[in-house]
């Protein structure tokens, strides 16, 4: 109402008072009222820092490189500061997950996570480094909270060394016990912190995370966990998750990417959408966010839309440097995939197959394409066609699942059925 007011309030009072008086009048407390807001959002100083922020911005391009040499820069520069060290293995960690293909939300979207079917060749090199960040991070932390148990921005940072460990555990290693283990350690520290200081907020994504995964566990497990003492809840983690993702200071992109997440998880399409190509606008050299909003328009059902914008990101990949990190077959596999969606079977063989012989793509990504690719062939009645698909998938990896099922189709023909 009281911008509504505006216009007028200053039209009434044009021939007493300067309109630039009145502009300040109006302006200066709303801009003072901004800056108090800011500032009840707290956080480690070093956050705040123009090279950390610099830093964050080249991860949000998807920059790994340019990224970790500001943070390796930082960590020199702060030799005993725990969160200086978590820089360095966030994107450490981050880039590996995107070099394993593990940074693709449609690999968490169903529970097929939880099968261990996706394979994963660990590099024993940044698996140790990771380790050993998180070690050099959580042992920083212990120091100084050993001169002061309450030092909330020493606790927020063992809490995130944790985190990230336990994500390369859970993802990498499918070792989901002992990443639990360190996702409660991780959760009960930033609690910590937010009992210490509500205004932390960048303390909220962790918490809001554990919340919500512990809550969308079946029954079954629920049960388990909860003889241990282990609780959560769908809603109170969306509702820390959103907080972070307005207001936290490092810890924003990530709380709403883990919202989009668990959005698309529940088909709740038209809302992770919309986070989606707002981080996209934000980051528009990111390629897993314009990728996200191909994908998700595809889960939505809108077929056409789907493919437009995987023919986007495929466009925007084509021009030099754009996306600085790109694997590419991935909007190929989703375009065949909404393609085939739209019974346009020949253009769906073509797409897969372009995604299958990237210089980037998995053995295990190039199996699955090749293995669409001779199930569109075979739903055009071209079986010649399609047997040679099925015996590349074979040829690319005896015993696979993906080579069981191309067995199985080089013999019967598939129907879609």
């Amino acid at each position: 109402m009281l911008l509504r007011k505006i216009p007028s309030l200053v039209a009434g009072a044009r021939s007493a008072i300067s309109p630039k008086l009145v502009l300040f009048a109006i302006v200066f407390p709303l801009l003072a009222h901004l800056q108090a807001k800011g500032q009840t959002v707290d956080t480690d100083p070093l956050n705040r820092n123009p090279q950390v922020a610099e830093g964050f911005q080249l991860f949000y391009i998807m920059d790994y490189d340019g990224a970790l040499t500001r943070f390796e820069q930082i960590q020199t520069e702060h030799p005993t500061d725990p969160i200086a060290t978590d820089y360095v293995l966030h994107i450490t960690l981050f880039r590996e997950l995107f070099r394993l293909d593990l940074l693709d939300t449609t690999f968490y979207a169903n529970d097929g996570f939880l099968s261990g079917h996706h394979t994963v060749i660990e590099d024993p090199k940044v698996r140790d480094r990771v380790y050993a960040l998180s070690d050099k991070a959580f042992d920083q932390a212990n120091d100084l909270l050993k001169k002061n148990p309450n030092d909330i921005n020493a606790l927020f940072a063992r809490g995130w060394a944790r985190s990230l460990e336990a994500c390369y555990l859970a993802m990498v290693e499918r070792n989901f016990v002992s990443g639990l283990k360190l996702a409660l350690g991780a959760k009960n520290d930033h609690e910590r912190v937010l009992e210490l200081d509500p205004n932390y907020v960048d303390a909220k994504m962790v918490v809001g995370i554990y919340l919500y995964v512990v809550g969308a566990l079946s029954f079954g497990f629920k049960v388990l966990v909860g003889f241990a003492g282990i609780h959560g809840s769908k809603a109170e983690g969306m509702a820390l998750l959103r907080d972070a993702g307005n207001r936290g200071v490092i810890t924003s992109v990530e709380s709403r990417t883990a919202m989009m997440l668990f959005l698309r998880r529940e088909a709740k399409y038209k809302e992770a959408k919309e986070i989606a190509e707002g981080l996209a606008r934000e980051y528009p050299r990111d390629f897993l966010f314009a990728l996200e909003v191909a994908n998700l328009s595809k889960d939505d059902g809108e077929g056409m839309k789907a493919v437009a914008a995987y023919r986007d990101v495929i466009d925007e990949a084509r021009r030099p440097g754009y996306f600085p990190s790109s694997h590419l077959e991935l909007a190929y596999f989703g375009l065949g995939d909404s393609l085939r969606g739209q019974k346009l079977y020949a253009e769906a063989a073509e797409a897969y197959r372009e995604g299958a012989f990237l210089p980037t793509t998995s053995p295990e990504l190039k199996r699955r394409s090749l293995l669409a690719a001779g199930e569109v062939y075979d739903l055009m009645n071209e079986h010649d066609k399609a047997k040679e698909q099925y015996q590349a998938v074979i040829n690319a990896g005896s015993d696979t699942v993906q080579a069981d099922q191309a067995r199985k189709f080089q013999r019967t023909a598939y129907t879609g059925r």
